[in-house]
């Protein structure tokens, strides 16, 4: 629990969203409006206010009286953590029903606060926006689908441009009869967008908890071995096979598989439906699943347009390292050190080497057995944003190697499914360099400054002054002879004049 002091102002406030949707309730609690928030509380509550809405034109009455004793929960949970900044926000049942008036009147009476129902445009831009904070290069579209509409929305590398919000959540969906005639619907509302098909050969990024649930679906379907839902990636041509095969499941058939909640089990092949149709429509390259949409665009609006630039992954390694390091945090200055040795890498995994090194001294308070272990699985299931899956097998194999982990080690896995061979391969040298720097100065700050790296064609060089030559010991001549083994270059010491 949160028990921030009222004399340190310099402390950053809790900031939090509460999500009043068309099937779910949630209410995320983030430690601060930063560039890379971490969520300390996060609970849904699978209310159903927009079901029967097609119908009735109305809030289904027991949703109702679930959500409204769930707000006020969720608003004194938010007080006895110190939330001041906490925003209500209400989605497409609420906007379209004749009763969400009523509805959000007594929810305001109760919980002593504003609502705010978001309009369509309102809300396609704040989903956009979450896709962009998770995933800064995103270009094409991305679809939030709720229980009650589906937003859709081009995005141009943080550009957000044209939007639609269209009726197509599976809440309502359900009030169409027969699978054939929902199919008519969707593609009716999707042939009215004549900027769909812009998408072609970019990417379509999937949002929502239906959605969500459809990735972790194909996750078990295939075996894949990371259960990370974001950027979790699929070409479309496979994404879109498996969604007609799931929109064609009976009820009975989704019970037996083990990761679909009970409540999501009437709505997942409608859900898996509209994405086959998106998708067919689109016809991106690739469909990647994003789990920041509404509630993290609610922060990343608060932004200013200078923190909105940051990289989300830098600025959440650097964070950590500063939770967890032993001394001064220098992953740039560590990032500077190894530079001479990875001069024709592919620029890309330059800001995966520096994350690396942010995270280069994570576990040294973990028993030295089980370091390299704990560091890799610590790496490969963080919870930050701004990388892709292999990016994350990149970054934990080489922390992996810092550790003294074995290359085949069982653990590491999910690395050797994910990468390339040469991915694999300067995964293991940035680790054999990072060992090589904590065995050189503890991880102290001050000491690489005396020792430099060089490169040529036949050796690796470490270069020092007199003094210095006092730092290599025997352990870190075999870990300089590993590293330039790695490189297929041999180790040479060369001390310079005083």
């Amino acid at each position: 629990m949160n028990r921030r002091s009222k004399t340190d102002p310099t402390r950053p406030r809790p900031v939090g969203v509460v999500d009043i949707g068309s099937n779910s309730v949630r209410l995320v609690v983030f430690d601060a409006a930063k560039r890379s928030p971490w969520p300390v509380f996060n609970e849904k509550v699978l209310c159903g206010l927009g079901r029967g809405l097609q119908r009735t034109g109305e809030l289904n009455p027991e949703g109702v009286a679930s959500a409204l004793e769930n707000l006020q929960r969720f608003a004194r949970l938010a007080e006895a953590m110190h939330v001041d900044d906490l925003a209500f926000v209400a989605t497409a049942a609420v906007r379209d029903a004749r009763s969400g008036a009523i509805f959000v009147r007594e929810a305001e009476t109760r919980i002593g606060r504003r609502i705010r129902i978001l309009s369509g445009a309102d809300e396609a831009r704040l989903s956009a926006m979450g896709v962009v904070a998770g995933i800064p290069d995103a270009n094409g579209i991305a679809g939030d689908l709720g229980g009650g509409s589906l937003e859709l929305v081009r995005i141009d590398r943080a550009r957000v441009g044209a939007h639609a919000t269209l009726p197509l959540g599976p809440l309502r969906l359900r009030d169409v009869e027969g699978r054939g005639r929902a199919r008519e619907e969707i593609d009716r509302c999707l042939d009215a967008l004549d900027w769909l098909p812009e998408a072609r050969g970019k990417q379509l990024f999937a949002v929502g908890g239906a959605w969500r649930s459809l990735a972790r679906v194909h996750m078990a379907h295939v075996g894949y071995p990371l259960h990370v839902i974001h950027h979790y990636t699929l070409k479309r041509e496979r994404a879109e096979e498996f969604c007609e095969l799931v929109a064609g499941l009976s009820r009975e058939s989704l019970e037996r598989v083990g990761d679909v909640s009970r409540k999501r089990i009437d709505t997942l092949p409608l859900a898996a439906l509209v994405l086959a149709r998106v998708l067919r429509r689109a016809r991106p390259s690739e469909l990647v699943f994003a789990a920041t949409g509404l509630r993290e665009g609610c922060v990343y609006d608060q932004l200013t347009p200078a923190e909105r630039r940051r990289d989300p992954l830098i600025a959440a390694c650097t964070e950590i390292a500063r939770a967890n390091a032993r001394f001064a945090v220098d992953g740039q200055g560590l990032m500077a050190w190894i530079a001479p040795l990875f001069r024709k890498s592919p620029p890309a995994e330059a800001r995966l080497r520096l994350a690396a090194c942010d995270l280069s001294d994570i576990a040294w308070r973990e028993h030295p057995d089980y370091r390299a272990e704990i560091a890799f699985l610590r790496t490969l299931r963080m919870p930050v944003t701004g990388i892709d899956h292999p990016g994350r097998a990149f970054v934990a194999l080489a922390i992996h190697t810092r550790y003294e982990g074995r290359a085949d080690a069982p653990v590491t896995r999910p690395a050797w499914q994910l990468l390339d061979e040469e991915s694999l391969r300067a995964a293991h040298t940035l680790g054999l360099a990072l060992r090589l720097a904590y065995t050189l100065s503890a991880g102290a700050p001050g000491i690489l400054g005396q020792v430099k790296l060089a490169l040529d064609r036949t050796h690796l060089d470490l270069q020092m002054g007199p003094r210095a030559r006092l730092l290599v010991a025997e352990t870190v001549e075999r870990r300089l002879e590993a590293l330039a083994r790695s490189l297929g270059r041999k180790p040479r010491l060369r001390v310079r004049a005083a």
